[in-house]
């Protein structure tokens, strides 16, 4: 294994996002955040760089910006003339270079044709490679200092099992709110010791129960983190008996999160008189609904941004009519975006197929079954990501 160093045509991202000029922000931004990426290429009518549209052009422009801002062309919110970078550098030149230049994503320019575009993120990921290989190749002389990381690496195993337990137990709650009409089923898997998915229940008031499920970025001790920010913020935000007014009280609490950071989340109110569920979402996987009357799965779509990342956005409202034997399914995006051994994707497709199977079950028994042919399907392949998944179930009385 070759331990020289990696260079910019190496590591970049060759087939990057690229709209022209007159592409509005809400569209751009729409593309960003289903491809969640965090920064997209403006190009000209000709294939030249006209600028980049990043995260940070957003964060420095939104809050002063006027009503109707979403409209604007790409190119007056971009930065134009934007740094450049050639493939053949260096891995080490082109951290030292992002860092004097103060920028996060450099477009990859060869003989005045786009070819790529590198991040930090990307540079960060093969620096890891990089310097393991050394690590590796230098083991014998490290001997010492190895046995001295084995020791931290068992304590920091130990202290993160035993953060993991705290997690679980006071920032989750132990069990659903116990109504007649509603029976529940929890899966709830960290692919560390810490994780960054969660969820929660409120009673706004008499008659009405809340359900979140939110997933922070990432996985391990940094998620977890924002998915304690994330507990807090709903705490504030229970009372509210509009479920998109208390997505706007957590958005705003969260708004001092780092640019790499952000939360999905889907937060719904079901009323026991009407037997509805009022709805919203800022960029959540869609639950899935099995209607007992006609077998049928459908989505529960709703839109609106991330947490964190748009003051005073507004998150849209829609409401579903329930009836006895429907089942609600509640999913962080680690489950659809698992991979088998050849690399697709779980994908919601198979979800929706095999929740249409067992749909009849108990909600108990269909998270066994969903969670199972989930496993089946990834075989020997790991996850990726934290999995959580909530069933309801709305019973006869």
């Amino acid at each position: 294994m070759t331990t020289a160093e990696p260079t910019v045509r190496d590591i970049m991202d060759v087939n990057p996002v690229m709209v022209p000029p007159t592409t509005t922000v809400q569209a751009v931004l729409s593309i960003m955040n289903q491809r969640r990426i965090g920064s997209v290429l403006v190009v000209a009518d000709d294939r030249r760089l006209a600028g980049i549209f990043t995260e940070r052009d957003l964060l420095k422009r939104v809050a002063s910006a006027v009503p109707g801002w979403r409209d604007y062309q790409v190119s007056d919110w971009m930065t134009k003339k934007p740094h450049v970078i050639e493939p053949d550098v260096g891995w080490e030149e082109a951290v030292t270079r992002m860092h004097k230049l103060r920028v996060r994503h450099l477009p990859v320019v060869e003989n005045d044709a786009i070819i790529g575009i590198v991040s930090t993120r990307l540079l960060m990921s093969r620096r890891e490679e990089y310097l393991n290989v050394r690590i590796a190749r230098r083991t014998t002389q490290l001997k010492d200092a190895n046995e001295q990381l084995i020791a931290r690496d068992a304590e920091a195993s130990y202290n993160l099992r035993t953060a993991g337990l705290l997690q679980t137990r006071m920032l989750l709650p132990q069990a659903p709110p116990d109504w007649p009409e509603l029976r529940w089923a929890i899966h709830y898997a960290p692919l560390d010791h810490l994780g960054g998915d969660h969820y929660d229940f409120a009673q706004p008031e008499e008659g009405k129960l809340g359900f979140l499920i939110a997933d922070a970025s990432g996985h391990s001790i940094a998620a977890a983190m924002v998915a304690m920010l994330t507990r807090f913020a709903f705490e504030a935000a229970a009372r509210k008996s509009s479920p998109g007014a208390a997505l706007g009280v957590m958005n705003q609490k969260l708004q001092e999160l780092t640019e790499e950071r952000f939360v999905t989340a889907f937060y719904g109110i079901f009323d026991r008189a009407s037997q509805t569920l009022r709805y919203a979402a800022a960029g959540h996987p869609h639950p899935l609904r099995y209607e007992a009357a006609t077998g049928r799965v459908s989505e529960l779509k709703a839109s609106g941004f991330l947490l964190g990342i748009i003051p005073n956005e507004v998150y849209a409202e829609k409401e579903v009519q329930l009836a006895p034997g429907d089942k609600l399914c509640f999913f962080t995006d680690g489950v659809v975006e698992a991979r088998n051994e050849i690399g697709e994707l779980y994908g919601v497709e198979r979800l929706i197929a095999c929740m249409k199977q067992h749909g009849e079950s108990s909600a108990a028994e269909i998270i066994a079954q969903l969670m199972s042919h989930l496993q089946e399907f990834c075989g020997s392949i790991p996850y990726t990501d934290d999995v959580t998944m909530v069933v309801g179930e709305v019973l006869v009385l």
